[in-house]
């Protein structure tokens, strides 16, 4: 209309319904205003909104138009992830992008978010057979066994209880599972709760624990934690200097990033392969947890059932247990390594039944443990005084509740004072080495 007839400007104010200094202040404005509709591409838009956070959406914008530019993804989780991070370093750490905050952004500047092409649909993957056969022994090849990598996620209950402020009786925990074909490195364990702030994660240094907890919707894995998982993991190969292979399966909440140092392999679900965690890995880090959970004995520790800090330290440990060799026979088991043959495939409930077999041995010992009567506090302090012969300032020994007590204080001090999460493999080997002990 402007490119037309001359039109007075208080014509088009009245045809308009509008005043005539808006009139002047567009017909001033004519060409930043068609620069930023042409620039913004809907025809429909009739108002420029303005997010409560330009500054962040001005640096995520920039983000977003350099990764489109160098022809990579990018994923609405991934945005997410991104502007939380810049939100931190613009001095907003309590900003917590949400799925609507991601919509509005979109919708304010134009931006679709696509599936990757690994995860469209099953129609553009290749057949079972031919992954199977043709494109899997392709990747394994390019690969070193301690270079090919394979996570997913499994579940465990905490014990029930009378929870504390922020547990709950029953509550069920995620656990993030990652290791390489050789068994030489399992990476740290991921565990997803439901509380945001426990209570008994107060003051524990959480940075330096064999552990790391995040908070999830139902104690679920989500797109958001998977992706700031990646990323950790990514960052994790890189100062090793390693590109390797991660296999994992489809699933809304794996979203495909482009990673620098981590190839992200998707098996297609068509495929009667199954992931080296179902054949026996996970089981076996379950076997050794329900071990531990059986010997906690409320009696001697002097406390109730155990708490959401000590079944984090309990799966630290539990997955510490889980051998090398028996990894890498669950990789070669599902086919997931260089050096495996077509008919390990058949193997597979073998290997794991026998692996269950060997637990529900080592259960029903620790269930023998647990009946045996113990001892009261004084017994040990009598027979030292029934010796005559010994000086009274000898010290007695020790109850099993004292020797619990003291092991339950060397812990606190780490979880509060650790500078590495190795220092707590000292303290799982000593705490066995005292339940050995107990058990003889």
């Amino acid at each position: 209309m402007l490119e037309g007839p001359k039109v007075s400007q208080s014509e088009l104010a009245k045809r308009f319904g509008v005043s005539q200094p808006q009139i002047c202040r567009i017909i001033k404005n004519k060409e930043r205003i068609l620069s930023e509709w042409h620039r913004n591409g809907d025809p429909e838009r009739k108002r420029k909104r303005e997010g409560k956070d330009t500054a962040l959406e001005a640096a995520l914008l920039r983000w977003v138009e350099g990764t489109r530019a160098a022809d990579l993804p990018v994923s609405g989780p991934l945005l997410q992830l991104k502007a939380k991070h810049l939100a931190e370093a613009l001095g907003r750490p309590d900003l917590e992008p949400s799925g609507g905050w991601l919509a509005h952004f979109g919708a304010r500047h134009n931006l679709a978010f696509k599936k990757p092409l690994a995860e469209k649909g099953d129609a553009e993957q290749p057949t079972a057979e031919h992954w199977t056969g043709v494109v899997l022994p392709g990747l394994l090849r390019n690969y070193a066994p301690s270079e090919i990598y394979a996570c997913g996620e499994t579940g465990v209950l905490l014990p029930a209880s009378s929870p504390s402020k922020g547990e709950s009786a029953g509550d069920r925990l995620t656990l993030l599972l990652c290791a390489n074909a050789d068994g030489s490195e399992k990476a740290l364990l991921r565990v997803v709760g439901e509380s945001p702030r426990p209570r008994c994660l107060q003051g524990v240094n959480l940075g330096q624990m064999p552990w790391s907890y995040r908070a999830g919707s139902l104690a679920g894995m989500t797109a958001l934690l998977f992706a700031e998982w990646l990323q950790e993991f990514n960052e994790g190969m890189r100062r090793q200097g390693k590109s390797v292979l991660l296999l994992l399966t489809k699933h809304e909440t794996h979203p495909y990033l482009q990673l620098s140092n981590v190839r992200m392999v998707f098996i297609p679900p068509a495929t009667a392969l199954a992931q080296p965690l179902d054949h026996g890995i996970a089981s076996d880090l379950k076997g050794h947890y329900r071990r531990r959970l059986l010997r906690w004995l409320p009696a001697e520790r002097g406390t109730g059932q155990p708490t959401l800090l000590d079944a984090l330290h309990m799966l630290a440990q539990a997955w510490g247990d889980v051998r090398p060799g028996l990894i890498a026979s669950c990789f070669r088991a599902a086919g997931f390594s260089p050096d495996a043959e077509a008919l390990a495939l058949t193997l597979a409930p073998g290997l794991l039944s026998q692996e269950q077999l060997e637990h529900r041995t080592l259960m029903d010992k620790e269930l023998e443990r647990d009946g045996e009567p113990v001892e009261a506090d004084g017994d040990e302090g009598t027979a030292e005084d029934e010796d005559t012969g010994e000086p009274a300032a000898v010290q007695p020994c020790p109850s099993e509740r004292e020797v619990w007590g003291s092991l339950a204080t060397l812990r606190r001090y780490l979880e509060c004072r650790a500078t590495s999460p190795d220092l707590f493999q000292a303290f799982y080997e000593l705490e066995d080495a005292v339940h050995m002990v107990l058990a003889s």
